[in-house]
């Protein structure tokens, strides 16, 4: 069947990274794993295969009525729900999915990457664990700054997706591994430990927190101190710098998410 471009569809083949994908999910008879865009079904077929419940979305008319015919037993069974639905429409509270309840394993439409990461960290019906087969390029952003990665310059992303949980970066699967096969190679992700502890211990909202991120980032040239000061009283960054003891020559890639933490909190608290 023809891919569409329009919604990002690349068909993994590879048995060993759809294997992978099953490893890092530890999935028991007990998990409930969304699938998004479940395409062909061959992560699908594996997912049901561990013996636990599997609730695909997926968007694609035609995929879909592939996927009723293909899956017919398991539907019947009631282990698979399939969906018809655009997951940036899909709400987890309609199928019973609560917070930490779920697993979120699939191999997303890259081109809705980073809204499917926001969706599924910000919502209060979190994952408690995501598995996630992304481009390469994101999956190393996403990563920065973690054990064994060569990047150490963080991003609007990798402090985004830490704030929430704990990524890790898993493999890298190649390009050949998909049909059609794709320009640029892909890897596989964890998120582990998802939840909003994360400011809920600190004491922050995560809107504030997103705001001062946002704001740290908004000029790569300027020192963070000057793009914050942009929404903060000038006077006052430099003292929550100084009670930090940060160097005022920092940049917003070089400092980790507890840091952005403290900052937020220091900032809005006195």
């Amino acid at each position: 069947m023809r891919a569409k471009k329009s919604l990002g569809q690349h068909f993994l083949k590879s048995e060993r990274a759809l294997l992978s994908i099953i490893e890092v999910g530890k999935i028991n008879e007990t998990d409930t794993i969304l699938e998004i865009g479940p395409g062909l079904g061959a992560l699908t077929a594996k997912l049901l295969a561990s013996s636990c419940q599997v609730l695909a979305v997926e968007k694609d008319d035609k995929l879909y009525k592939k996927l009723q015919i293909k899956f017919q037993k398991e539907i019947s069974s009631g282990q698979l729900r399939l969906v018809h639905n655009d997951i940036l429409n899909f709400e987890p509270k309609s199928y019973n999915l609560e917070a930490n309840s779920y697993k979120l394993i699939s191999n997303i439409p890259y081109n809705i990457t980073g809204a499917i990461l926001k969706k599924f960290l910000e919502t209060e019906y979190q994952p408690k664990m995501m598995v996630l087969l992304v481009q390469k390029e994101v999956a190393e952003r996403i990563t920065a700054g973690c054990r064994h990665r060569v990047s150490t310059k963080e991003s609007i992303l990798s402090i985004s997706v830490k704030a929430y949980g704990n990524p890790k970066y898993i493999e890298t699967v190649k390009a050949g591994s998909f049909v059609p096969m794709p320009k640029v190679d892909s890897a596989i992700i964890a998120i582990e430990n998802i939840s909003k502890d994360f400011f809920i211990n600190a004491q922050i909202e995560e809107g504030l927190f997103f705001k001062i991120l946002r704001a740290g980032f908004k000029s790569k040239r300027k020192k963070l101190s000057s793009n914050i000061s942009t929404i903060c009283e000038p006077n006052r960054v430099k003292e929550v710098f100084k009670e930090l003891n940060l160097d005022d020559n920092l940049r917003a890639e070089d400092i980790s998410v507890e840091i952005w933490q403290k900052l937020t909190k220091n900032l809005y608290t006195k």
